[in-house]
C-alpha cells in the first residue's frame, strides 16, 4: 500500500505534518544509460538499479540541475512510484560536475575533523526505521564496510556498522542520535553542497531513512539539509 510521511512544523501538539507524500522514492547514483525520456541509474551495491522515467512536466528542471545526462556522471531525482518503476518529479540536488571516476579522495594525511560539516540527504523507504547510511564504514574485519567503496572527499573517521552518530539540522538547530545502518557507498561519491540555509561544505556526510530526515527537520522533496554530523561517545546525545 501507499506510505505517507510528513514534514514536522509546529503546532499546538508539538508538531503537525504540513506536507503529505505518497509513495515518495528517491534515486541517487551513477548514470550507467540514457533514453530520449528514461535514465538508468546504478545505486550502488546495496539498492541496485533503478530506471527512471522522466515526464515531459520535469524534465526541464531535471535538465537544468542535470546539465550531463550522460553515462558516468551523478544523478540524484525525487520520484514517485508507479508500475513502471520511479517516475521524476523533481532533481534532488544539483548535478556535480565531474565525472565519478575523477573524484578526488583526501590526501591521506589530512586531519580527520571530530566534527563533520556538510550535507545530509535521504534514502530508501517510507517505512525503515530511523538510521544512517554512511560513507566511512570500516571495510576490514567485521565493522560491515564495502571493500570497493569509494573513499568520500572529505576525511572521516571510519565507524562500524551499529554505530550511532549526532545528527545535527543546522538550518533548524534540531539533533539526533541515529544508528549507522547501511554503508554509504553512493553518499561518498557525491561532493556538493547543500543551500537550504546557506552553502554548507562540500560533501555527502550521511543520508538519512526518511523518518530520521523528517524527524529532523528536513523536508523529503527538497531534498537535504546543511548539518554537522558527529561520532556519538559515551552516549552523550538524544536519542530517538
Amino acid at each position: 500500500g501507499d506510505h505517507h510521511t510528513g514534514a514536522p512544523a509546529p503546532g499546538a501538539d508539538g508538531f503537525r505534518a504540513d506536507r503529505i507524500w505518497v509513495d515518495i522514492e528517491r534515486v541517487a547514483g551513477t548514470i550507467t544509460a540514457c533514453g530520449r525520456d528514461t535514465v538508468e541509474v546504478d545505486m550502488g551495491p546495496h539498492r541496485g538499479r533503478a530506471r527512471v522515467v522522466i515526464p515531459p512536466h520535469a524534465l526541464g528542471a531535471v535538465q537544468v540541475r542535470h546539465p550531463r545526462m550522460q553515462p558516468g556522471y551523478l544523478f540524484d531525482a525525487i520520484c514517485v512510484a508507479s508500475p513502471d518503476g520511479p517516475v521524476a518529479v523533481r532533481p534532488g540536488t544539483s548535478q556535480p560536475g565531474y565525472r565519478v571516476d575523477d573524484l578526488a579522495a583526501p590526501e591521506p594525511a589530512a586531519p580527520v575533523p571530530g566534527t563533520l560539516r556538510g550535507t545530509v540527504t535521504w534514502f530508501g523507504g517510507l517505512a525503515a526505521p530511523p538510521g544512517a547510511a554512511y560513507p566511512a564504514v570500516d571495510p576490514e574485519g567485521h565493522a560491515g564496510g564495502c571493500a570497493d567503496a569509494p573513499a568520500p572527499c572529505v576525511a572521516m573517521p571510519f565507524l562500524s556498522l551499529g554505530s550511532e552518530v549526532a545528527v545535527r539540522n543546522e538550518c533548524g538547530g534540531r539533533e539526533r542520535s541515529v544508528p549507522v545502518i547501511e554503508c554509504g557507498c553512493v553518499a561518498a561519491r557525491f561532493c556538493d553542497r547543500c543551500s537550504e540555509c546557506g552553502a554548507s561544505p562540500r560533501g555527502r556526510i550521511a543520508e538519512l531513512t526518511p523518518a530520521a530526515f523528517v524527524g529532523l527537520g528536513g523536508e523529503l522533496d527538497a531534498g537535504c539539509f546543511n548539518a554537522t554530523v558527529r561520532p556519538v561517545l559515551g552516549g552523550r546525545a538524544e536519542r530517538w
